[in-house]
């Protein structure tokens, strides 16, 4: 696809993601002030409207099952005691996905590296050769992702497989959009150095 081509797509995802986006910060300016009220109900819907990409944030930046899971759970109950410092200068789920991030990035840094999980089977294909050729290509990819540098590899999780657009991505990890394109732009390029095998 043609660059142009793909900005005008990229334009118009984020044209239909901000129209529904509206009304999902609405919903979550609603239920943020009925939680800080003490309104548990409210606060465990806002927790099950963000609880999946919290999630697969988490594994996509960890690799590790387990680890995701904790830093889910761990992140849910930080929300719960942070809402009162949540000031509303950025949306709910830039505010969210920073918590997510930065929880990630302290884990990255307690530990070493591992061989990350598949979130799940590649789309199906022609032919059980087919199958284990796209399964394995899948990992690779999902390998030289989670190899990346901590940094790099929170704007490609966020940007590429969440589908937030650079400023969206900005506002997550605290950085300018420029600086947002440039480690995006070097974590592509050692992606593609990893994968060149699967060509």
């Amino acid at each position: 696809m043609h660059r142009d081509d793909a900005d005008q797509v990229n334009a118009g995802r984020a044209t239909e993601r901000a129209s529904a986006g509206q009304f999902d910060d609405d919903a979550d300016r609603w239920l943020i002030d009925k939680a800080r009220t003490g309104d548990l109900d409210a606060y465990e819907v806002l927790v099950r409207r963000h609880r999946d990409r919290i999630y697969r944030i988490a594994l996509r930046m960890l690799g590790n099952r387990h680890d995701a899971e904790d830093i889910a759970q761990d992140v849910m109950i930080q929300v719960w005691t942070a809402l009162a410092g949540f000031t509303g200068a950025s949306s709910f789920t830039t505010w969210l996905y920073r918590i997510v991030v930065n929880r990630c990035l302290n884990q990255i840094r307690r530990r070493r590296w591992t061989r990350p999980v598949l979130e799940g089977d590649p789309q199906p294909v022609a032919g059980a050769e087919d199958t284990v050729i796209a399964r394995q290509r899948a990992g690779a990819a999902m390998e030289a992702i989670a190899a990346l540098p901590p940094d790099q590899r929170a704007v490609i999780v966020l940007h590429q497989l969440e589908g937030l657009t650079y400023r969206e991505v900005a506002a997550v990890v605290n950085i300018s959009e420029d600086a947002v394109r440039g480690r995006l732009h070097r974590a592509r390029l050692s992606v593609l150095a990893s994968l060149r095998n699967w060509s």
